[in-house]
């Protein structure tokens, strides 16, 4: 009997786009201007996406909009969020809690969102997007994420 190994790499699909946002705008502020300026719905999910990391427990606020008419789904997603480390001693001063910085995507710490848009094919203007999003007052700068350069994409799957 032949046995089949399925390994992770057989899940991951390639029918997204993913664009790196840097804005200092708070999320929801974020949301609001791109549902302006791409004629989406981005909606807080209530569920953030949560990533364990050896500093502990990481939580990034996520938006998340699928169209129906196209069968597009977006999600905004935080790059960056901020843990309290604990550092566990016999003795308690006053730097045992570290404020530490987690990174989404730590190949990418000086971008500030991103947004994944699933679901596309070929006949999709994702620098029309870019322009758009670009035309925001407060982002500084947008651009097209490679995949392929990826090391931590499995961070990507939520």
């Amino acid at each position: 009997m032949a046995v089949h190994k399925i390994q992770i790499i057989d899940f991951l699909s390639i029918d997204y786009e993913l664009i790196a946002i840097h804005t200092s705008i708070d999320d929801y502020r974020l949301a609001y201007f791109i549902n302006k300026a791409l004629n989406i719905q981005l909606n807080k999910n209530n569920f953030n996406i949560e990533i364990e990391t050896s500093e502990g427990k990481s939580s990034f606020n996520h938006y998340f909009y699928d169209d129906e008419k196209t069968d597009i789904q977006w999600s905004l997603v935080e790059n960056r969020t901020s843990i309290t480390s604990v550092k566990k001693t016999a003795k308690k001063s006053l730097f045992d809690d570290l404020e530490v910085r987690v990174f989404l995507l730590p190949e990418f710490k000086k971008a500030d969102y991103l947004l994944k848009i699933e679901n596309i094919d070929s006949s999709f203007k994702i620098e029309e997007y870019i322009q758009k999003i670009e035309s925001i007052n407060q982002v500084v700068m947008s651009y097209i994420i490679d995949q392929d350069n990826l090391k931590s994409k499995n961070n990507l799957i939520f």
